[in-house]
C-alpha cells in the first residue's frame, strides 16, 4: 500500500522548473480529486490503479510532454479550458492581451475579432468579460476550430462565434471595433523550438518566417480592410520585436501606437488605432 506523501516524495522530474507542482496536478488527475486535496490528507492510502495512473503521467512528463497535455486542460484568465496537441497552450503573459482589450473598448456593445484562436483562449475570456460584445474567433486549423467550439459551448457563450478562417480569409465585408491576436512570431531558427515544452507544441503555430513577423506583417497589412473608424489591432510578439511591430504600424497609418509589458519585464504586446 501506498500513500499520497510517499508517492509524491517518489515523483521524480529532474528536468522539470516546477517539479513538485507537476507532480501535484497529476497526482490530483489521477485520484480524481483537487489537488487542495494532496495537502489535506497526506496520508491516504492510493489504490494500485490510481498508483499506476500517476507512474504513466509522470512517465510521460519525464520525456517532456507539457502537464496541460497530459491533463488535457489548462486554467486561463477565470476559465479552464480544454487543450490538444494542435493548439497552443494558453500562457500567463497572453492574459496581458485580455487586460489591454478591456481597457481600449468600453463594455458596451462592441464587435471584437480574434485571429488564430487555438483554444479560444482570448476570445473567449473577452467574451466572457464584457456581454455586449459579439466575438469572433477564428483559426485555420479544423482541429482547433473544433476545440475552441468545444470551449464556447462549455462555457456557455452566446456572445461568440468560432470559425474556420485563414486570418481574414473568410471575413470578407466583415469590420471590427477591435482585432487582437497572439499569432506564431518565432523565427524559424530559433534554438527555444527544440527545448521545454515548445518541442511538443505545433510548430504552425509559432513559427513565422526568418524573422518571426512574417503572420504580423499579414496582419497588419490586411487589417484596415477590417477595422471599424476608430477601431484597434492589438498584437502579441516576441520580447525583442516590440519596436519592429511599432514600425509596421506607423507604416500603415495606424496612430496612438504603444507597446507593453509582460509579467517577465519584457514589452510583449504592441497596439495601435486606425484614425483614416
Amino acid at each position: 500500500m501506498t500513500i499520497i506523501a510517499t508517492l509524491l516524495r517518489s515523483a521524480e522530474l529532474p528536468d522539470s522548473p516546477t517539479a513538485r507542482l507537476d507532480a501535484e496536478l497529476l497526482l490530483a488527475a489521477a485520484l480524481g480529486k483537487a489537488r487542495s486535496y494532496l495537502h489535506t490528507w497526506p496520508e491516504r492510502i492510493v489504490t494500485s490503479e490510481a498508483a499506476a495512473a500517476f507512474a504513466g503521467f509522470i512517465e510521460r512528463r519525464r520525456r517532456g510532454e507539457p502537464v496541460a497535455y497530459i491533463l488535457g486542460h489548462q486554467g486561463f484568465w477565470k476559465l479552464d479550458l480544454e487543450v490538444a496537441a494542435h493548439t497552443l497552450i494558453p500562457r500567463p503573459d497572453t492574459e496581458l492581451l485580455v487586460e489591454t482589450a478591456l481597457q481600449l473598448l468600453p463594455r458596451g456593445s462592441a464587435r471584437v475579432l480574434d485571429l488564430g484562436t487555438g483554444t479560444g483562449a482570448i476570445a473567449l475570456a473577452l467574451a466572457s468579460e464584457c456581454g455586449a460584445w459579439q466575438v469572433t474567433a477564428v483559426d485555420r486549423i479544423a482541429e482547433a476550430v473544433a476545440l475552441a467550439e468545444r470551449n464556447r459551448v462549455r462555457l456557455e457563450l452566446g456572445n461568440a462565434r468560432v470559425l474556420e478562417s485563414h486570418w481574414f480569409s473568410a471575413l470578407d465585408g466583415e469590420r471590427f471595433d477591435l482585432i487582437v491576436s497572439n499569432p506564431p512570431y518565432i523565427a524559424a531558427a530559433d534554438p527555444h523550438l527544440s527545448a521545454g515544452d515548445v518541442r511538443f507544441e505545433p510548430a504552425s503555430a509559432l513559427v513565422a518566417g526568418i524573422d518571426g513577423l512574417d503572420d504580423i506583417r499579414h496582419i497588419v497589412q490586411r487589417a484596415p480592410q477590417h477595422l471599424a473608424p476608430a477601431g484597434w489591432l492589438l498584437l502579441e510578439h516576441g520580447y525583442d520585436q516590440a519596436a519592429a511591430v511599432r514600425e509596421l504600424l506607423a507604416r500603415h497609418d495606424f496612430e496612438q501606437i504603444e507597446s507593453r509589458v509582460d509579467l517577465g519585464g519584457h514589452q510583449r504586446i504592441t497596439f495601435g488605432r486606425l484614425l483614416c
